[in-house]
């Protein structure tokens, strides 16, 4: 697909091709993700609406990541465990509070199944790779590493070893007792432990047994099959292809007035397009864009600060200091608050702070973001002004000059990304799961 439909008078637009610093992406095709088995889907939709996968039994995965929220929970920073309620409603359950919030944002799941991504989280801390233990990179020990179909199957054995998502505290349940005592995997490790509580359930043994030919048991269902399982229903869910978006890039529609301007600037002089490439719009990098931290940080046990030092944490690099992945755009009109701590609730503040990122960082208002009982800590870093030139000064980027006419045009734009058919998914919300425990 070349540029020149983009010349011409269209709406009293003049679109010239020299404007465009990066020519469109191919339309995507079937070649472009990974083939899903729907069985495998199925079985994944209940795991992923079932609480049993958290150490309370009252979190699933489908608490931070929602359809109903664009597949995170429409707040900056996620209260896991410990919350009743779901999306901005939800809020610390006052018989049992959770210790802190999720210190980054609930990222979208868009098209995770696709070939391209093969890195996960806000720092990257997962990653394929052919040459370690089990195809996979990450900083966990290499036993765990082993049996897993893919990176997004890998990525779930986060969130239920994290006391404050899933897992629970120590004192509360037998997972989070595993996980503060430092045993995973094994026999009455944390996984372990899960595991068995999904082979008690008849419906999901005989789903197991019936889709994997290394399972004649229930005793046979392992942490990786469980996993596997989600991973593949995520693929299958909220594969996103048909925005309008992808109209365009098939040479279907044309687009008119604010979306058109908000393309040529995109691939043109707001130059959003240098990070944002490609099918996916991400070129699954890590840029330091000052975005405003808020929330507890990302600290070790041993570690007291609310920083959160990006991927720097993962690879240890200065020049990684405040690095975060750059997202993917598709459906990025209904998946805020933005950033990897959500401290935008709108697209346009968003798009604001990023053209003049140093600027904004020192102008940041705390009402951008959106938390359920936002207390001063929540900000104690954007007011400390040591961190904040210390997060100003890793913003290698200059500032791009947008009016406010020009920030609406982007907004039109990346509104075309949005995908209904993948917003609505394509199994849906199950009324029930096999436990029988809530589903969220």
């Amino acid at each position: 697909m070349t540029k020149t439909w983009l010349s011409g008078l269209v709406t009293g637009l003049f679109v010239p091709l020299a404007a465009l610093a990066q020519e469109l992406p191919p339309p995507l095709s079937d070649a472009d993700y990974l083939p899903v088995n729907p069985a495998e889907a199925m079985l994944g939709q209940a795991l992923f609406y079932d609480p049993i996968l958290s150490g309370n039994k009252t979190v699933a995965c489908a608490t931070c990541h929602h359809p109903r929220f664009g597949t995170s929970d429409g707040v900056s920073l996620s209260i896991g465990d410990g919350g009743i309620g779901l999306g901005p409603a939800r809020r610390a359950d006052p018989d049992d509070p959770p210790e802190q919030r999720i210190p980054r944002n609930s990222p979208a799941l868009f098209n995770l199944g696709a070939r391209d991504f093969t890195v996960m989280f806000h720092d990257g801390r997962l990653e394929a790779d052919a040459a370690s233990p089990g195809g996979l990179r990450s900083p966990l020990d290499a036993d765990m590493m082993q049996g897993f179909a893919s990176v997004l199957s890998a990525q779930t054995m986060f969130p239920v070893l994290s006391r404050d998502e899933m897992a629970g505290s120590y004192n509360e349940n037998e997972i989070g007792q595993a996980v503060r005592q430092g045993r995973i995997t094994g026999p009455g490790g944390a996984w372990d432990l899960l595991s068995q509580r999904v082979a008690q359930i008849p419906d999901y043994a005989a789903q197991f047994q019936a889709l994997y030919p290394h399972i004649d048991t229930p005793s046979d269902i392992a942490f990786t099959d469980i996993s596997n399982a989600i991973a593949a229903f995520i693929a299958f869910e909220w594969r996103s292809d048909t925005a309008p978006f992808d109209a365009l890039l098939r040479g279907e529609v044309t687009f008119e007035g604010a979306a058109l301007e908000g393309l040529a600037l995109f691939y043109g002089s707001a130059g959003c397009a240098t990070c944002h490439a490609g099918q996916f719009l991400t070129d699954h990098g890590f840029h330091a864009m000052g975005t405003p931290q808020i929330g507890p940080g990302k600290s070790a046990t041993f570690e007291d600060h609310q920083r959160d030092d990006g991927r720097f944490r993962v690879t240890g690099r200065a020049e990684d200091a405040y690095a975060f992945r750059t997202p993917s755009l598709r459906n990025v009109a209904v998946t805020g608050p933005y950033g990897h701590a959500g401290a935008h609730r709108t697209l346009a503040g968003f798009i604001a702070h990023h053209a003049d990122p140093v600027a904004e960082l020192q102008n940041y208002d705390p009402a951008q973001a959106l938390l359920s009982g936002a207390v001063p800590d929540d900000f104690a870093i954007l007011q400390t002004p040591e961190a904040l030139q210390d997060i100003a000064a890793t913003v290698g980027v200059p500032p791009v000059a947008l009016s406010p006419d020009d920030i609406a045009a982007l907004v039109a734009f990346l509104g075309t990304l949005t995908d209904e058919a993948s917003l609505a998914g394509r199994l849906g919300i199950p009324e029930t799961v096999p436990s029988g425990l809530a589903v969220p």
